[in-house]
């Protein structure tokens, strides 16, 4: 299935303004180069956990439904930030067999807190794994692997929770990683909520492959389950997250935890303001130019 993607060059200072633009118009994925090596396609799908790209000059490159009208696009991109020069973006149509050689190319095995790693399929464990949680992952479009530094916050808080027999949330599950994750490390069962029934399947599949498919349930918005549950995380953008802050509020029970990601570095205030009243120790950990929010239930 072929994907449209488009192509916007932009300082280092740039990048995040222009990846959360790109993703809150439905880009599939969002990956970065290094402008000196973009003729090259040398790219670098995501910086690795816990690094920010050294490039003064960076290409994103950003997919889409092959559907999607590129003048359209461009003038609701221009609409959500004028700031960005969205003229300069070209387009072509891709293959999704190219993402899929390039993903495959750049992905290491990677380790998030004391005990769990993200490993790819094709990749043996590094012996430093040993004993430790893993989660394979194939390639996949725009689903997330743990590489962007908000799922790694969020991987990072699983790991040091105790998350025995706990049923766990992952609201905007994606690839379903953060519920993998918390399986592995211990969860009775988790629930995947998600607004793309694509991104259903590939929890569920990636979930099967994993050996935990039969304590995972994934739904739709409108489909899931009224219930709460003692832990709760929520990797979206911000903007999602404030308009949801009632749900999920609800969906947390008394005494239990969550963590909020998809923050960019000077939106914390407002999500801080939307959870305050439901959630006590609200703490803010910051990521590159990401952050997490992390607190308890009243």
């Amino acid at each position: 299935m072929p994907f449209l993607e488009l192509s916007i060059a932009c300082k280092a200072s740039e990048e995040a303004r222009v990846e959360t633009a790109l993703n809150e118009l439905g880009a599939l994925s969002v990956s970065l180069l290094d402008a000196a090596d973009a003729e090259n396609e040398k790219a670098i799908l995501e910086p690795g956990v816990g690094e920010t790209p050294l490039w003064n000059d960076i290409v994103l490159l950003a997919l889409f439904d092959a559907g999607t009208h590129e003048g359209l696009l461009l003038h609701a991109l221009d609409a959500y930030d004028s700031g960005i020069d969205w003229s300069t973006a070209t387009f072509r149509t891709v293959e999704d067999q190219d993402w899929e050689r390039a993903w495959l190319d750049q992905f290491e095995p990677m380790r998030f807190g004391t005990r769990t790693w993200i490993i790819p399929w094709h990749r043996e464990a590094p012996p430093e794994a040993a004993g430790s949680v893993i989660i394979r992952l194939d390639p996949g479009l725009a689903f997330g692997s743990g590489t962007h530094p908000t799922t790694a916050l969020c991987l990072h808080w699983l790991d040091g929770l105790d998350l025995h027999g706990k049923d766990v949330l992952d609201f905007g599950c994606g690839s379903g990683i953060l519920a993998l994750a918390a399986l592995k490390l211990g969860a009775a069962s988790a629930t995947g909520v998600d607004n793309d029934p694509q991104a259903l399947i590939a929890t569920h599949d990636n979930a099967e492959r994993n050996g935990v498919g039969r304590a995972l349930q994934v739904y739709l918005p409108d489909a899931e389950p009224l219930r709460q549950y003692p832990v709760v995380v929520a990797n979206i953008l911000a903007s999602a997250l404030i308009a949801l802050h009632d749900t999920l509020a609800a969906r947390t029970q008394s005494g239990g935890v969550i963590a909020l990601s998809g923050i960019l570095k000077g939106q914390e205030h407002e999500v801080l303001a939307a959870f305050a009243p439901h959630f006590d120790a609200l703490t803010v950990t910051q990521q590159d130019d990401w952050i997490r929010i992390d607190g308890r239930k009243r």
